[in-house]
């Protein structure tokens, strides 16, 4: 049990010093960007609207327009097809935010589909990245038979290099097909590839919705599906990898536990519920107080009660009885 407790304590403490390391690094990173950015696009919205003339109501109406206008622009939403890419994007938890429902009643059934949607989506993605890992076992088994070693079974390491590997030629290939119909960067597909199969999904990139690609390319549409299903399945078989490593070693520490503590369960006794170790010392509570003394014998090394017992503390009360009734019954603790 200490062990687990020192153990979940570290991962508190490593998540937060890893949290503030992040912080700091972005901060580092992004925020003189960040104010650049703004005093530019500060100062041509100043000369935009001193060259035409524009109030600041009618600059900020003209903001709306274009803001709410934007998701319009890749075509039809909800259409069948792009429906069919929005709920899988519900169910697979990503999000992007590119398109989302503004009737009451989508609102409504987005909820209600997703508490159904997301655990049933959750379980499919372990049951098919566990059948993966099975089939990169049974690989790795032939291939280590194939060169001849020793030890063909195939490890914990074997599988996470597996579906490691797997993951980034997924992510690679991905890159290197959205890179050509979106025309991205290669660097800033990997990074859509990456923030989508991870789960993440800022929405800053989000592939068809350029060309009215999810009604007139239904080539591509399911090309993106298809990439998004099966490269969230191989991501589940490596987080399940490392669930399962973990859940081992929680597992190893609990025996070991168990084991450390049996031993010791074989050397105390009780009182009328107090606790004892085989040596007389008292582990719990104390001894109640007995005014019969002839009938009891003494279990501490002073001669309170009357004379020690040696006989009794070398046999650790193994069948010891009181020689009449008494108060004081010795029995073995069960723990």
């Amino acid at each position: 049990m200490k062990r687990q407790n020192v153990r979940t304590l570290s991962l508190v403490v490593c998540t937060f010093t890893y949290l503030l390391i992040g912080a700091a690094v972005f901060d580092a990173l992004e925020s003189d960007t960040e104010r650049k950015r703004w005093e530019f696009l500060s100062e041509v919205r100043r000369n935009m609207m001193k060259k035409y003339n524009i109030t600041q109501e009618d600059y900020r109406m003209l903001e709306i327009v274009i803001i709410e206008n934007k998701p319009h622009k890749a075509g039809p939403q909800w259409k069948f097809a792009g429906a069919f890419y929005f709920a899988t994007l519900v169910l697979a938890m990503i999000g992007y935010g590119h398109s989302t429902p503004v009737t009451i009643g989508g609102k409504a059934f987005c909820m209600a589909y997703a508490m159904v949607g997301i655990p049933l989506g959750l379980v499919m993605f372990q049951s098919i990245g566990e059948r993966l890992n099975k089939f990169a076992s049974v690989v790795i088994k032939r291939a280590k038979s194939y060169l001849r070693c020793q030890k063909t079974e195939a490890t914990e390491m074997n599988l996470m290099l597996a579906t490691g590997l797997l993951s980034s030629i997924i992510i690679t290939t991905g890159a290197a097909v959205f890179s050509r119909y979106e025309g991205w960067s290669y660097f800033d597909s990997f990074y859509y590839c990456f923030v989508t199969l991870t789960t993440i999904g800022f929405g800053d990139y989000v592939a068809l919705q350029n060309d009215h690609a999810l009604s007139n390319k239904p080539g591509y549409v399911a090309l993106s599906l298809v990439f998004i299903l099966f490269g969230l399945a191989v991501v589940a078989a490596s987080i399940n990898l490392l669930v399962l490593r973990f859940m081992t070693m929680n597992t190893g520490d609990a025996r070991r536990d168990d084991n450390e503590l049996q031993p010791a369960s074989h050397h105390v006794l009780t009182l009328d519920g107090e606790v004892v170790a085989v040596n007389g010392k008292l582990l719990a509570g104390h001894v109640p107080i007995v005014h019969d003394t002839d009938d009891c014998v003494s279990v501490c090394s002073c001669t309170c009660l009357g004379p020690p017992n040696s006989e009794l503390l070398e046999q650790g009360y193994q069948g010891y009885r009181p020689p009449s009734t008494s108060s004081l019954r010795v029995k073995r603790a069960s723990v």
